[in-house]
């Protein structure tokens, strides 16, 4: 944890930011909102990555970490994560609208649930790449 938190939050932190014109929030509020939003949603990715990863190594029972099954641990935690967010943002979009997407998103339309791709994309790299930038110099186990 101690090698995957930086990375997996500094990762977030830039493509927070990087996809801030996505929604409405870029044109609608004043800079310090803006601000203040993406650290709240960066610490928010930071918790539920930090959740998938421990429920990933939960389900799996991982062993010590000189035997994990790297590749299965981080396809897990990715599975909870994308699950978690594509939840989330229809709760946050459409049942009790917290945000809105803007016209530049695009979507996915899961039965009518529609979904951000930019968050989803998020899951399906970020974490990913956290658990492989922490784990650089360990040998991968499959």
């Amino acid at each position: 944890m101690a090698r995957y938190l930086p990375w997996l939050a500094g990762l977030n932190l830039v493509w927070e930011f990087a996809q801030l014109p996505l929604y409405t929030i870029w044109s609608d509020a004043p800079p310090g909102e803006i601000a203040f939003a993406v650290v709240h949603c960066m610490l928010g990715d930071v918790l539920i990555g930090t959740a998938a990863l421990l429920m990933a190594l939960v389900a799996v029972r991982a062993p010590a970490l000189a035997r994990w099954n790297w590749i299965m641990i981080g396809m897990l935690a990715v599975l909870l994560g994308v699950g978690y967010t594509v939840l989330s943002e229809w709760m946050n979009t459409t049942i009790r609208p917290s945000w809105q997407y803007s016209s530049l998103m695009p979507l996915l339309s899961i039965g009518k649930v529609a979904v951000g791709l930019s968050p989803l994309a998020q899951w399906l790299i970020v974490p990913p790449l956290a658990l492989y930038l922490a784990a650089r110099g360990r040998r991968l186990t499959v």
